[in-house]
């Protein structure tokens, strides 16, 4: 395609593409979702980690800092009583009760984000190796638990929405391909009885939470998050959920290559996801790839195609981000533990894990923010309002559409703005 520049005044510019934001149906609300699981945050802070942006700049706010990188969205894990964990739970990040949530949630609201809450409905972890019952739900009667959980669920968003912190989108249960509640709740995605546990007692439970959220937070949107297992887990686990209930709103999933393959295999998912509930969106709500000491206990050895550095996390993340934006369904991408960061943190003393997360979107030894942050923001580029994104130092690389549109390139003939410029592409 040629091009022609002609000259376009920054404050006309700007004037047009805040006009375009107010008027266009497709701008007028984030139709995309960006963030990460930023539950460690608080404690990162607490402790004094120094956040430094990519060419080493102090970043004194982190939820804007996230916001000028286009996020507009964030996810908090909350565990039932968090200091009945095990220590090594602890030590990996389990700290997470209400009150931490609350304060965390409020000023993810107030940031003008959007609020994830994850119930794990456990003192500690919960995934496809463990779904411990809470300690304090001393029963074993699926039909007493089946209350505990709903109680626990009204009470737990009153006092979320008591304090300004209510959540847009609310997952109740963290990767339940198996099942929660164990041994009660423990089952196989095909519907298949374990451990003593039943299906029937598992949808019981998980029904119970979402009647918690429907009645409590009625707006918002209910996220069932399976785990990629293995291939046919997920399209098992939905379809045996669905001969239970179908009143959810999102499919979430996690994805990280290095436990569950190449990208072909998570879209081939989607794709099945698309055709099957094709009244449900899609979101990966959790997601991440190591930029330094690829895990020796990887499923898959994912490093020939994306290497275990800051460049192969930046291509790891473009590879994603691109796939992703193949699928109309899917409208949600969040970072897992992107917030990792003990960078100036003395290790006997502050240090806010036992080991370090080398999976994070900052490194742990300069605390500087690594490229795959600003490769995560083309998930939005031909969606998302440019309203969190004016007057930063890269927005004279960005291309707008005419109606405001933010795009990675110009893909068609037209008129567009850049920088200071309209540009008309032949």
């Amino acid at each position: 395609m040629k091009q022609k520049r002609l000259f376009f005044p920054k404050s006309t510019r700007n004037a047009l593409l805040l006009l375009a934001f107010v008027l266009s149906p497709a701008t007028s609300m984030a139709t995309k979702y960006l963030g990460g699981d930023i539950s460690l945050l608080s404690k990162y802070e607490e402790h004094g980690a120094n956040y430094m942006t990519a060419d080493g700049q102090k970043i004194d706010d982190m939820l804007q800092f996230f916001r000028s990188k286009g996020w507009n969205s964030m996810r908090v894990r909350l565990f039932v009583d968090p200091s009945k964990a095990p220590d090594d739970d602890k030590g990996e990040g389990v700290c997470q009760d209400l009150e931490y949530v609350t304060k965390l949630g409020r000023r993810i609201k107030e940031a003008g984000l959007k609020f994830m809450l994850d119930f794990h409905y456990s003192d500690t972890w919960t995934d496809p190796a463990q779904h411990t019952t809470p300690s304090a739900w001393n029963s074993s009667d699926p039909e007493v638990l089946e209350q505990m959980l709903y109680d626990y669920t009204v009470s737990t968003l009153n006092t979320l929405k008591a304090a300004g912190a209510e959540p847009d989108f609310i997952q109740p249960g963290n990767e339940i391909t198996y099942g929660m509640l164990w041994p009660t709740g423990h089952c196989y995605p095909d519907g298949r009885d374990y451990g003593g546990g039943t299906f029937a007692n598992f949808a019981r439970y998980l029904k119970a939470g979402i009647r918690g959220c429907r009645e409590t937070c009625p707006e918002a949107k209910i996220v069932i998050q399976a785990e990629l297992s293995t291939s046919q887990s997920v399209a098992k686990f939905f379809q045996t959920l669905g001969t239970y209930t179908t009143d959810f709103d999102v499919i979430g999933l996690s994805y990280y290559p290095h436990f569950h393959g190449y990208l072909p295999t998570l879209e081939n998912i989607i794709i099945g996801l698309e055709k099957n509930y094709p009244d449900k969106k899609i979101q990966i709500v959790e997601a991440g790839y190591f930029h330094k000491w690829f895990p020796t206990d990887a499923s898959y050895n994912t490093t020939g195609t994306w290497p275990a550095t800051d460049e192969g996390q930046r291509r790891f993340t473009a590879d994603l981000v691109e796939m992703l934006n193949r699928h109309q369904a899917v409208d949600g991408l969040y970072w897992w533990w992107p917030e990792a960061n003990e960078y100036g943190l003395n290790w006997a003393t502050q240090r806010v894990t036992d080991g370090w997360y080398n999976a994070s979107l900052w490194d742990n030894e300069t605390g500087r923010a690594l490229p795959a942050l600003d490769e995560l923001r083309l998930f939005l580029a031909e969606d998302d309002a440019i309203d969190p994104i004016l007057n930063t130092s890269l927005e004279s690389q960005r291309w707008y559409t005419i109606d405001g549109r933010l795009m990675a390139k110009p893909l068609l003939s037209g008129v567009y703005i850049r920088g200071n410029e309209k540009v008309v592409m032949k």
